[in-house]
């Protein structure tokens, strides 16, 4: 997955990867860690042409390939049949409308890997894109604006007590 814009690259094809979590962040998009557990959706929007016309599929599965956010299609292929591993799976699907849609209710944090299939439109290849995320990660952004008004706030507090003690 490339930062622009979250694109995702399934060998060729390429698709606008969005998840959301209603429940917690209304609208808000995100492409890769997920901050909170509970109902999440994800949608691949579909930008190759190619992808509405061929069979396209969605697994979750823990991430224990020990790979950590590196993992890529061989360290999963690695772990051997995915169904025993799999939390989610969506069917393939084609979808003219360019549009592929897909919800999971995670009831845990964790390391998770998100596989996306896609067949080809005149022959039986095959191709995958791995995006390995967390989810109950929170939101760094808040922890560290806090961080920084207690440092703020320190900063006053000392400079208002030395103030003092040099006046006295």
């Amino acid at each position: 997955m490339t930062n622009a814009g979250c694109t995702m690259h399934i060998d060729f094809y390429s698709a606008r990867f969005t998840a959301y979590q209603p429940a917690t962040s209304g609208n808000e998009e995100f492409c890769e860690d997920l901050p909170d557990t509970g109902p999440t959706v994800f949608v691949l929007d579909y930008l190759h042409p190619s992808l509405k016309l061929v069979p396209v599929d969605f697994r979750i599965i823990r991430n224990t390939t020990g790979q950590g956010r590196f993992a890529q299609w061989e360290d999963v292929a690695a772990l051997g049949d995915l169904e025993p591993l799999t939390l989610y799976y969506h069917p393939p699907v084609i979808r003219p409308d360019a549009s592929f849609q897909a919800e999971y209710d995670f009831s845990e944090k964790g390391e998770y890997i998100g596989i996306v299939t896609a067949g080809h439109p005149t022959n039986d290849n095959t191709y995958r894109a791995v995006f390995p995320f967390a989810v109950g990660t929170g939101r760094p952004w808040l922890t560290l604006a806090a961080l920084l008004l207690v440092a703020l706030g320190l900063a006053v507090w000392w400079r208002g007590k030395r103030k003092r003690a040099s006046t006295a």
